[in-house]
């Protein structure tokens, strides 16, 4: 455990903390606990030594999921007493299952129950390990002899004595506790089973009971379902037919009463109606109408169709008459132009010929 040294008073410059621990030898380890009866620690002698892995103070594990109540936070009351309650089911848990262990028979009176070693080498059991330091020097390159079977060292005395028949272990005797549980457990658990048997039988017979109510219940229960839904069909249904005939009458007042207005407002509204009809051409002669409406539409589209066609004779024989003019025009201009020829050569042979008399009369 570390130690603060007394502080020196500092100088005025150095005002420092100073912090170290006093060495000290760390001390022997225990293998066995302290006994109770042994006094206890000298709490200013040196500090026994403690692994802090086993301090109850240490947190371990997660922190972020444990839940932590505020210091001025009061305790749930419900909450301790759910938690005392799981607490007495434990320690009675673990007072039944003690109790339900198999375990030895009492002793006779005179003897008790003692632990001995069953293992094969006995051992002398003491507080104290025994401890020695032993040396070997093998050889170099030898190999390794395999190991012997580990067999203890005998240690402590070997006491031997003289039992007679009778002495030790007397089966009459002996066999009387062991016995009587036997036959006790065996008629107690016969006497469980029975009772469970028959606990088992009134409970059959009593869920048979409950069953036939319960069908004949359910039974009644879909008769009068079933009645009840004919008494609301058959309701649903002459309401249904009051309805409809309500319908059917109430129909019937408004036609009746439509007709009589519509007499009494027809009454003069059909001549009035019919007059103005014929004045304003809506009675009309069939033939006339056919006249117009049949056979003057077909007339003019038989005189544009005739007027089409009239029209385009006569752009043919115009194009025709175009065409024979121009060819004749320039065969006119061709035959005015070799006559023009002819005519200019007739002169000039002529001149020529003039020319040629004098010469010869000469």
């Amino acid at each position: 455990m570390a130690a603060v040294l007394p502080q020196q008073k500092p100088n005025p410059g150095e005002e420092t903390y100073t912090y170290s621990s006093q060495p000290r030898a760390v001390p022997q380890r225990k293998k066995f606990r302290n006994d109770a009866g042994q006094p206890p620690i000298d709490p200013n002698g040196p500090a026994p030594f403690g692994n802090i892995m086993w301090d109850k103070r240490v947190v371990r594990g997660n922190t972020y999921a444990q839940h932590t109540l505020p210091a001025a936070a009061q305790p749930d009351p419900i909450e301790i007493q759910r938690q005392q309650e799981q607490r007495r089911r434990m320690i009675a848990r673990k007072r039944a299952k003690e109790q339900l262990r198999p375990r030895s028979p009492d002793p006779v009176e005179g003897r008790k129950h003692i632990d001995v070693q069953t293992e094969l080498y006995l051992e002398e059991l003491s507080d104290r390990v025994e401890e020695a330091d032993v040396e070997v020097q093998t050889d170099s390159f030898l190999d390794r002899p395999p190991s012997p079977m580990f067999i203890p060292a005998k240690s402590g005395v070997d006491v031997d004595t003289q039992i007679y028949e009778g002495d030790l272990f007397d089966f009459d005797i002996e066999v009387k506790p062991i016995l009587e549980v036997l036959v006790g457990k065996t008629i107690e658990q016969a006497l469980l089973e029975v009772m469970e048997e028959e606990e088992l039988a009134n409970l059959r017979a009593q869920q048979r009971a409950f069953e036939e109510l319960r069908n004949a219940e359910h039974v009644e229960q879909q008769r009068l379902e079933e009645q009840e839904r004919r008494h609301r069909e058959e309701k649903e249904r002459r309401m249904k037919q009051q309805r409809e005939v309500l319908k059917k009458q109430k129909e019937t007042a408004d036609k009746i009463a439509a007709r009589a207005f519509a007499q009494s407002y027809l009454a003069d509204l059909v001549p009035s109606v019919f007059g103005t009809l014929a004045d304003n051409g809506y009675f009309y002669d069939p033939v006339e109408r056919d006249v117009e409406q049949g056979f003057m539409p077909w007339l003019m589209d038989r005189v544009c169709e005739q007027l089409n066609k009239s029209e385009l004779g006569r752009l043919v024989v115009d194009g025709m008459i175009r065409e024979i003019v121009a060819a004749r025009s320039q065969a006119y201009q061709a035959l005015s132009e070799k006559l023009k020829n002819e005519k200019l050569m007739e002169e000039q042979a002529k001149s020529l010929h003039a020319e040629d008399q004098p010469a010869t009369t000469e």
